[in-house]
């Protein structure tokens, strides 16, 4: 019984620290990265503005060739929803929904993830001309862990995980949007 109650404790006590660790921890976190495309900043914004388009290079969307899609509104436009099951643990459900665009520059969007965990994250694109047919590419997400999943900031490193999907992602856009 002695042992039974030391076991018992010693679960409790590790609990409690966890939660008193994950209380000091950060929530937020974002992740960025950059590449330079060789067309103009004109040609690769408007293969940007399209969430369709996002499709054809994201790495999430090549996980899973099923995937059921629908889309809402008119593409490329403030308030165009793009939505997304998939059965794959990876990609789960969810939607994306364009919140800003400021036309040449910038595409910011809200996605809302609904399984495996709900959450929101705020992902925005940006385009920079580096000359008549070079363009500065920036992929970019924002997001929180809520307390006290936020502990798992400590031990996943959310920076490389999502950086490598936006890495393989870019380089994807990149080879499409230069091929037209």
């Amino acid at each position: 019984m002695i042992i039974l109650w030391m076991v018992l404790s010693t679960l409790l006590g590790l609990i409690i620290l966890v939660l008193i660790i994950a209380a000091f921890t950060k929530k937020d976190y974002s992740v960025e990265r950059t590449i330079v495309v060789d067309k103009s900043n004109e040609e690769t914004f408007a293969f940007l503005k399209s969430l369709r388009n996002q499709d054809r290079f994201s790495k999430w969307a090549s996980l899973d060739p099923n995937m059921k899609k629908e889309y809402i509104g008119t593409d490329g436009t403030v308030g165009f929803i793009s939505k997304w099951e998939s059965d794959h643990k990876q990609v789960g459900h969810g939607e994306q929904e364009i919140k800003k665009l400021i036309e040449g520059q910038r595409i910011e969007s809200e996605l809302r993830f609904l399984k495996p965990f709900p959450g929101i994250a705020h992902a925005y694109m940006t385009t920079t001309a580096l000359s008549a047919n070079e363009t500065t590419v920036v992929w970019g997400f924002n997001s929180r862990m809520n307390y006290p999943m936020n502990i798992l900031l400590l031990v996943v490193n959310m920076e490389k995980m999502i950086g490598n999907d936006f890495t393989i992602g870019l380089t994807n856009m990149k080879k499409l949007v230069e091929s037209h």
